[in-house]
């Protein structure tokens, strides 16, 4: 299961890469768009903050110290700042769950979650499903503030494969 989690993990963070590569310009990222209540920008950060957060430092112990509020409150910064950012949380997660001991999945995640301690392989797909979740709603962000129909190779079925 933990090899599928980090296959996926590196596929979304991937896919939030080219979605912020994706739009033409660092401005159009933190654009208003009417009706949706967060920037792409934000969502990036959101994302990096959160992976950080639970992920390198709940497990990895990497001592990151998230700031939530500053996720949602900057309104401006480049692409390749957020791309450096995708980046320090790739390697966050990638170094926290590579060599993750199996039998800590059904352990109590160690950091405190709403007040609960989920199992930490429920924990993870959580994890999951949120970036995805946000994925989906950059996506729609960046197509609604530039105008460009494109997609950004989200969903890849291919990278559910193993390397021949």
């Amino acid at each position: 299961m933990i090899g599928d989690l980090r296959r996926l993990l590196a596929r979304e963070l991937a896919t939030l890469r080219r979605e912020v590569e994706a739009y033409p310009d660092d401005a159009s990222l933190w654009t208003a768009v009417p009706g949706l209540p967060n920037s792409g920008g934000n969502l990036a950060l959101h994302l990096c903050g959160n992976l950080r957060h639970f992920i390198g430092a709940g497990l990895g112990r990497t001592g990151y110290v998230r700031d939530r509020e500053a996720e949602f409150s900057a309104k401006d910064g480049s692409r390749a700042e957020l791309v450096a950012e995708i980046g320090r949380a790739a390697a966050d997660v990638e170094a926290a769950l590579r060599d993750l001991d199996p039998a800590r999945l059904r352990e109590p995640f160690p950091l405190a979650v709403g007040g609960i301690h989920p199992p930490a392989g429920r924990f993870l797909l959580h994890l999951l499903s949120h970036l995805a979740f946000h994925l989906g709603q950059l996506d729609y962000h960046r197509r609604a503030a530039t105008g460009d129909p494109k997609g950004a190779g989200a969903l890849g079925v291919a990278d559910l494969l193993d390397p021949a």
